[in-house]
């Protein structure tokens, strides 16, 4: 019997490397890369063996993917930000077996998904980023799941994380982390304007809507949150549509979570999108709140994130 030992909301931004680099932004992302440092401490003290990474950069038009291959090893720049990651290096190992198993469990539930674990393809940047500081040493292995979904339903991406959760808890011999990798609100500064934004959130609006949310969390109103979910990923710009974060509450039991979330780091405005590191304790669910496969066809367009 396995174990969802952590469960956490955390951020890629591409400034974090930047911020390591010689130059005017050196040390600005400190407080993020050390908040990952620290959920990366706290796995290896709960004996966790792989970190799951649902990655808003990981873009997909149909169906649900995991990149479980045996081990990633390179040197990345991003197509989306190359003047922030250029050739950096990059090393992760992978655990074929637990993202066949996740697969698996995902279509037994309903929802769609690939597992490919003999591929080239490379993690993205939602993945290599939070890596790169929690898992310096390659202590822990890592499977990549698609979380920008373009032609989804939030109610399959929350059954996807329930699903994944079964996979471990009834069939996988170790302790595995969730990690929801991507922003809060996402509407990134006008071009031109990114400078000017580079420590600050879009809009007034936003700010206050996504520390709301926070808010939200600390007080564990889960059901309230999950009801304007959808809503939310489309007024606040949701970065992947908010599928990651969808993901990781259907994990936790969807509607019926009862926790509260732990800040580690606290949030923060990076090239005007809403940023965090927060850890969302798992406590013991039994699925009852978990959304139902949702109907396919033009009747359930509304429940599109991306109206």
């Amino acid at each position: 019997m396995g174990k969802l030992a952590l469960a956490a909301k955390i951020t890629h931004v591409p400034s974090l490397y930047l911020s390591e680099l010689d130059g005017p932004r050196k040390g600005s992302r400190q407080a993020a890369i050390d908040g990952l440092k620290e959920i990366g401490r706290r796995c290896r003290a709960l004996d966790v063996d792989t970190i799951v990474v649902f990655d808003t950069h990981w873009l997909v038009n149909a169906g649900y993917h995991l990149n479980c291959a045996p081990h990633f090893k390179g040197v990345y720049t991003s197509n989306e930000l190359p003047h922030f990651i250029s050739n950096m290096p990059y090393e992760i190992p992978g655990n074929p077996a637990l993202g066949r198993l996740l697969a698996q469990s995902c279509n037994d539930w309903g929802v769609e998904t690939l597992a490919h674990d003999a591929t080239t393809l490379a993690p993205e940047y939602g993945t290599l980023v939070p890596m790169r500081y929690m898992n310096e040493d390659l202590h822990f292995k890592a499977i990549c799941v698609s979380a920008l979904c373009t032609s989804h339903y939030l109610n399959d991406s929350a059954r996807l994380g329930w699903a994944m959760r079964r996979a471990v808890e009834d069939h996988y011999d170790g302790n595995v982390a969730f990690l929801a990798s991507g922003s809060l609100s996402h509407r990134f500064a006008q071009n031109g304007l990114a400078p000017q934004y580079a420590d600050r959130v879009w809009s007034p609006f936003l700010e206050r809507l996504d520390q709301d949310v926070v808010r939200m969390w600390q007080a564990g109103e889960w059901a309230d949150f999950c009801a304007m979910l959808p809503e939310y990923a489309v007024k606040g710009h949701g970065e992947g549509f908010m599928h990651d974060t969808a993901m990781l509450l259907g994990a936790l039991g969807w509607s019926a979570y009862d926790g509260r979330a732990q800040v580690v780091t606290p949030y923060f405005g990076s090239s005007a999108t809403g940023q965090i590191n927060a850890v969302l304790p798992v406590t013991p669910q039994d699925g009852r709140a978990i959304p139902k496969a949702q109907a396919s066809g033009a009747e359930g367009f509304q429940a599109i994130t991306r109206l």
